[in-house]
């Protein structure tokens, strides 16, 4: 719901709760004021418009305190005249706060409490679910926590485990090259030996030979 009012010769669209500056009016600060000029109230679809103004509505505000406004400079000049005048303006405000608007009976102020307490409420429900969601997270990465500290232990194990087999690895390699080489280096020699008594073998025959062939030659020649 909104309303257009007209204080100081000028027109506002207000609405509850809006802060504005309008032109001096009497009071001090925390003085209730209602505006007797409302030009037209508008409630969704509907509106009352005045003629000139609403005679079942009405406005009414709080002033806050009083102000000045940016000063305006006046400056007149006459030529030939020497005439020069030079003058400035603060103009004296007052802040005000909207602080309900009537139409028939039906006020903008109740309205916009039950949507503030709407509002608060359904905050309040959603940090309630969000302290419900951090709490099952924490009981959670506790759990999972936890279930981790296991197999930690078991790969700890495992790590201390793991340098003594590399050690023991190793020192059998070590210990079978030598005994590899001494076989490699027997197997090698025998079979070494095998050809040279072959060998020997087969050069016996030969010197038989020759020599049963060259005895009878020598016999002639007696």
């Amino acid at each position: 719901m909104y309303a257009v009012i007209e204080t100081g010769g000028k027109q506002y669209r207000v609405e509850v709760g809006m802060e504005l500056e309008v032109e001096l009016l009497d009071g001090g600060a925390g003085d209730s004021i209602a505006f007797d000029r409302v030009l037209l109230i508008a409630d969704g679809d509907a509106a009352a418009i005045g003629t000139p103004v609403v005679a079942n509505g009405s406005v009414s505000g709080e002033i806050l305190r009083r102000d000045r406004g940016e000063k305006v400079i006046s400056f007149k000049y006459r030529p030939k005249a020497r005439r020069r005048v030079k003058k400035g303006h603060r103009q004296e405000l007052s802040v005000i706060r909207i602080s309900d608007i009537v139409l028939d009976g039906k006020s903008a102020a109740k309205e916009y409490a039950a949507a503030e307490q709407q509002k608060q409420t359904e905050r309040q429900r959603l940090q309630e679910a969000a302290k419900k969601q951090a709490a099952m997270d924490a009981e959670l990465a506790a759990k999972l926590a936890a279930d981790s500290k296991p197999a930690k232990a078991d790969k700890a194990e495992k790590s201390e485990k793991a340098p003594a087999k590399a050690a023991a690895k190793p020192a059998a390699k070590t210990a079978a090259k030598p005994a590899a080489k001494a076989a490699t280096n027997t197997t090698t020699k025998a079979s070494k030996a095998d050809t040279t008594d072959k060998g020997a073998a087969k050069a016996a025959p030969k010197a038989k030979a020759t020599s049963a062939a060259k005895a009878p030659r020598a016999k002639k020649s007696e």
